[in-house]
């Protein structure tokens, strides 16, 4: 009688790693798929273009010839500091107070 409960017992085994098994390939699997279903909304969400192009001519400077007109858009300044800044940037305070002097090593010697 003990092998034939042990045969039972067995199957009885085999059938729950056997569900166990496939049920860890339906996890998985369906894990994939979400990965991939939000890779495609990612690149599905590119901005649309512009209904109507605007004109070029709008937005580009005009041209500079030998001879001619000078062009009416006004050429890029150069960045300026402001004066209350220019001090502060030199007279920053040093974040440590210096260190005491007997933690302060002796200059290296050269050999």
């Amino acid at each position: 009688m003990t092998g034939n409960s042990d045969k039972r017992r067995l199957k009885f085994d085999l059938i729950i790693a056997c569900s166990l098994f496939a049920a860890g390939v339906v996890v998985s699997g369906m894990s994939l798929a979400q990965i991939r279903a939000e890779i495609r909304m990612q690149t599905a969400q590119v901005t649309q273009p512009l209904q109507g192009a605007p004109s070029d001519d709008q937005n580009k400077p005009a041209e500079a010839r030998p001879g001619g007109n000078r062009p009416t858009t006004p050429a890029p300044e150069p960045a300026r500091p402001d004066p209350q800044t220019q001090g502060a940037a030199g007279a920053a305070k040093p974040a440590l107070p210096p260190a005491p002097a007997e933690k302060i090593a002796p200059p290296i010697k050269e050999k």
